[in-house]
C-alpha cells in the first residue's frame, strides 16, 4: 500500500495553496458579508487550470481525476477560504465537468467541456425539492416528452449558484415515483439552459436568506414549462439513477475534502491564538484543557483525510465507493464542526466579535453536518449496508 500522494496531486496542492495565499481572512469576510462570489479567486483558479483538473485533455482540461479535484478543494479551504471553497469546486468543476465527462455524449462533451475548462460556462445542480430532500426517490419535478424536446414542470429548493449558472444539471422524473418499477427507475437528468429559460420566463428563482456560506446564493427554483432539447439528456432516459449516484458520491467526497481543509484552517487559527494569548503569564495553549481538544481534532482530521482520499481513489477507478464517500463526509463534517467549536471556545469572548473570523467559521461549519446528506442518514446507510442491520427508513 502506497500512501504517498501522486506527483500530480502534490502539484495541485502546491499550486492552489499559492493562489489561496494571496487572499487573507479579511477578503473572505468581505465576500461573505457582501454576499459576493469570490470572483478574483475564481479567475485565478481558472487561469491556472486548477478548476479544469478532471476534464480530459482533449477538451482543454488537466486529464486528472477526482482525487486531484479533492486535493485542490482541500488546499483552497485550508489556505484561507474555509467553507466557501466547496462551492468553487462543486458547482462547475464537479456538477458540470465531472458529470459531462463521464456521462455526456461525444457531442455534449465537445459542446460543454472546452467552455467549462476555459471558465466560459458555469453550472449548478438541482435535485432537492420541498417534499423530497434526503429522499430523492420521491422527487416530483416532471419532464414530459414533446417531439424533440422535454417540457419540465416542478419546483426545486436549496439550489446553490443558479444566479450565475449558464446550465443546470437537473434531476427530473420521466416516470412518476408511484408508477416506477423498480422505484429507482424513471429518472432522467437534463442539461437546462438557465439563461434561456430565465429569459422566456419558464424558470424563475428566489434566493433564500441564509445563516452562512453567503459567497453563493441558494435559491428556490420554479420550473414552469421549461423546454429542453432531447439531445441534452445526460445518460439514458428513465435510467438517470446511475448518473445521479455519479453526482452524489463525488459531491460527498468533495464536501469531505472541504471539511478537512476547513478544519485544518480553523485549527491553525485556534492554535495561533492559543500560542499568543497569555492572560495569566503563559500561553493558554500550555493548558491541557485547551491543548488536548485541539490535538484530538488534529487526529480526527487526519483520519477524515485518509478516507476522503480513499473514496476519491476508488471513484477514479470506477469502483464502488458509496460507503467510503459516506464515511468520509461524516467524519470530515464532524471534525470541521469540532474545530470551529473549539476555535470559538479557545478565543473566549473575542470569538463573539465580528472583528475575528471565528463567527464565520462557526456558521459555515455547522451546515456541513446536514448537507449534502444529513449525518443521520449516513449512519442509517452504514448500519444497513455495512453492518447488516434492519432498514430504518
Amino acid at each position: 500500500m502506497d500512501f504517498d500522494l501522486p506527483e500530480s496531486a502534490i502539484a495541485v496542492r502546491d499550486g492552489v495553496r499559492a493562489i489561496a495565499g494571496r487572499y487573507d481572512q479579511a477578503y473572505w469576510d468581505r465576500c461573505d458579508a457582501d454576499k459576493r462570489w469570490p470572483e478574483e479567486v475564481w479567475r485565478d483558479l481558472v487561469e491556472g487550470g486548477w478548476t479544469a483538473l478532471a476534464i480530459p485533455e482533449e477538451y482543454g482540461g488537466g486529464g486528472q481525476g477526482l482525487l486531484e479535484l479533492a486535493v485542490a478543494l482541500e488546499s483552497l479551504a485550508a489556505g484561507g477560504a474555509g467553507g466557501a471553497a466547496s462551492f468553487l469546486y462543486l458547482l462547475t468543476p464537479a456538477f458540470g465537468g465531472l458529470t459531462i465527462a463521464r456521462h455526456g455524449t461525444e457531442e455534449q462533451r465537445a459542446e460543454f467541456l472546452p467552455r467549462i475548462a476555459a471558465g466560459e460556462l458555469d453550472t449548478c445542480f438541482a435535485i432537492t425539492e420541498p417534499d423530497a430532500g434526503s429522499n430523492a426517490i420521491n422527487i416530483a419535478t416532471r419532464a414530459v416528452r414533446d417531439g424533440d424536446h422535454f417540457v419540465v414542470h416542478g419546483q426545486k429548493i436549496w439550489i446553490s449558484g443558479v444566479e450565475r449558472a449558464d446550465f443546470m444539471v437537473l434531476v427530473t422524473r420521466t416516470i412518476p415515483a408511484a408508477e416506477a418499477r423498480p422505484r429507482v427507475s424513471g429518472f432522467t437528468v437534463l442539461l437546462v439552459d438557465v439563461k434561456e429559460a430565465v429569459a422566456d420566463g419558464t424558470l424563475t428563482y428566489r434566493p433564500i436568506p441564509k445563516l452562512g456560506t453567503n459567497t453563493v446564493a441558494s435559491s428556490m427554483v420554479f420550473l414552469d414549462g421549461v423546454r429542453v432539447p432531447a439531445d441534452r439528456v445526460l445518460g439514458e432516459v428513465d435510467q438517470g439513477f446511475a448518473v445521479l449516484w455519479d453526482i452524489l458520491n463525488p459531491e460527498r467526497i468533495l464536501a469531505a475534502a472541504g471539511g478537512v481543509g476547513s478544519g485544518e484552517m480553523v485549527l491553525e487559527v485556534a492554535c495561533a491564538y492559543a500560542r499568543e494569548r497569555a492572560p495569566f503569564g503563559r500561553p493558554i495553549g500550555a493548558n491541557q484543557a485547551v491543548a488536548f481538544p485541539l490535538a484530538r481534532i488534529k487526529a480526527q482530521l487526519e483520519l477524515a483525510r485518509l478516507m476522503t482520499y480513499k473514496a476519491a481513489w476508488l471513484w477514479d477507478r470506477q469502483r464502488p465507493c458509496g460507503a467510503e464517500a459516506n464515511i468520509a463526509k461524516l467524519t470530515a463534517a464532524e471534525a470541521a464542526w469540532q474545530a470551529a467549536d473549539r476555535a470559538f471556545q479557545t478565543h473566549g469572548g473575542m470569538a463573539y466579535s465580528l472583528e475575528y473570523p471565528v463567527a464565520r467559521f462557526f456558521r459555515d461549519a455547522r451546515i456541513a453536518k446536514n448537507i449534502p446528506v444529513a449525518e443521520e442518514l449516513v449512519l442509517a446507510h452504514i448500519a444497513q449496508h455495512e453492518l447488516g442491520l434492519p432498514k430504518s427508513y
